[in-house]
């Protein structure tokens, strides 16, 4: 099994990584919190997740150890495959993700691509008491899971702005004042990028 690669960066793109080790390049699909660290890089350390099937040997590679026990646990999950729990650590990162799953906001995770209300579900119930919290997971607070952000946050990106960004922009909106309204957080946000 291959625990991690360290080398240089031959390729990368938001949803796979080629790190070039000692020659060899090895491809490892990555989440966007994944390359969003790796960018600007030009060494990487990955941690890795491999998946080997009859029809594919595929590497899954991530920056911390909190983001591949996620993964590692979502894929446990039935229903849930290699591709949709980089879709869920790709929507929601990992310490924001710990949160949802210990409080229980099924809706949040029935946003991601991919998933329905039955998986959220089932992700909530066969993971709540296996996951730990971190600091970062408690310290995330609810609102960043209500309509009016996620509506913010859409528009952000659909105006071209990336989605870390705008998250912590929002966020930071959103915990000074709970109650606004959708075009204000938009404004606001605006205005802090």
């Amino acid at each position: 099994m291959i625990e991690y690669l360290s080398g240089k960066i031959a390729e990368l793109t938001p949803t796979y990584a080629v790190i070039d080790c000692s020659g060899i390049g090895y491809m490892a699909c990555i989440s966007l919190p994944t390359f969003t660290a790796l960018e600007g890089q030009t060494t990487a350390k990955l941690l890795i997740h491999e998946s080997i099937r009859e029809d594919a040997h595929q590497l899954f590679g991530f920056i911390n150890e909190q983001e591949r026990s996620l993964f590692r646990s979502l894929i446990g999950v039935s229903g849930v495959g290699a591709n949709t729990a980089r879709m869920i650590l790709s929507s929601i990162p990992a310490p924001e993700l710990e949160s949802v799953i210990l409080s229980g906001d099924h809706n949040r995770l029935k946003n991601v691509k991919g998933i329905g209300i039955k998986t959220a579900q089932r992700i909530i119930v066969d993971l709540r008491d296996k996951i730990k919290p971190t600091g970062d997971a408690l310290n995330i607070q609810p609102v960043i899971t209500s309509e009016v952000f996620d509506e913010a946050l859409s528009a952000m990106m659909m105006l071209g702005f990336a989605r870390m960004p705008s998250q912590k922009a929002l966020k930071k909106i959103f915990d000074e004042n709970p109650t606004i309204k959708v075009e204000n957080a938009i404004k606001k946000a605006l205005s802090m990028m």
